[in-house]
């Protein structure tokens, strides 16, 4: 015996939570759920963040602009735990009114500039700083075109694709197939791009390199949702070669690490104030041995 055929009601009422891994984080309405000042360090950017892919984004942004030795791009690397419910804490909606990670604070001019979206916050970095976005007419529309693109791509991905497969509380076979399709679609189009050109925007190395590569490397490698071989990864050729010409960036390296909770021990700098946190505060280092 099958279940009814589920019939949606005139009018939609959040009566229940709706299952899954982040079911207690979910609701249908904005704002803060609670009183909390988010802390404010030294440097001239503050970042509150988690090392998800759109995080990732912008750790990577930052610590390339100090490789290429600007100053004035120094940040602190604020944790905010999303499945604790941070993002709702009154400060961070001042920042962010989306409850959504990464949120900045520009705090080097006379008044301070919040930034969130994190493709707008790789597009504020770089016109602030003069990097990572070609002055090349050409080039520059090539990489924002496809720096936008990511924007509209990863919902399927992470919304689509790796909520029905790996986080909702049951298989639906229509949704995983119809998500499932539309993301090798999307590594198609990647990999064609890819084919005759070193980055995105061509030889240059971009924003739209930094926002698409922590969401697609990362499935490309088997990274997220335990998805690498249902999805044939391995066949993305020109994929593979981006992903892990990328992956060797020294800034890169680092990036990935601030804010990072999962993983190596090694791998994990759950704050970052200081250069030489990457030495001396990951949690190898500052977490008791079990």
């Amino acid at each position: 015996m099958t279940d009814a055929p589920y019939v949606p009601p005139k009018v939609w009422t959040w009566n229940k939570e709706n299952g899954g891994q982040f079911a207690s984080i979910n609701r249908p309405i904005a704002g803060a759920t609670h009183d909390k000042e988010l802390p404010v360090g030294k440097h001239p950017f503050q970042l509150y963040s988690l090392a998800t892919p759109n995080g990732v984004k912008v750790t990577v942004m930052l610590e390339e602009l100090l490789a290429l030795g600007h100053k004035g791009a120094e940040y602190d690397a604020w944790l905010i735990k999303i499945g604790n419910g941070d993002q709702f804490g009154s400060g961070f909606v001042d920042i962010n009114p989306n409850s959504k990670i990464p949120a900045l604070m520009d705090r080097s001019g006379p008044e301070p500039i919040r930034i969130f979206e994190s493709g707008s916050i790789l597009f504020y970095l770089a016109e602030k700083f003069g990097a990572f976005l070609p002055k090349e007419i050409k080039a520059r529309t090539d990489a924002m075109s496809w720096l936008f693109w990511q924007m509209g791509s990863a919902p399927y991905l992470g919304g689509g694709f790796g909520h029905f497969y790996a986080y909702a509380p049951f298989k639906i076979e229509y949704a995983i197939d119809r998500f499932a399709m539309e993301v090798k679609r999307q590594l198609d189009v990647l990999d064609r791009r890819l084919a005759d050109n070193e980055y995105l925007a061509g030889k240059e190395y971009t924003i739209a390199d930094m926002a698409v590569w922590p969401w697609y490397g990362a499935l490309a490698k088997g990274l997220v949702y335990g998805a690498g071989e249902f999805l044939s990864v391995q066949d993305y050729k020109n994929v593979q070669r981006w992903t892990d010409q990328i992956a060797q960036r020294p800034a890169v390296k680092r990036g990935r690490m601030v804010n990072r909770v999962s993983g190596d021990p090694a791998s994990q700098l759950h704050e970052r104030h200081d250069a030489s946190d990457f030495q001396t505060k990951t949690q190898d280092k500052v977490a008791p041995a079990t």
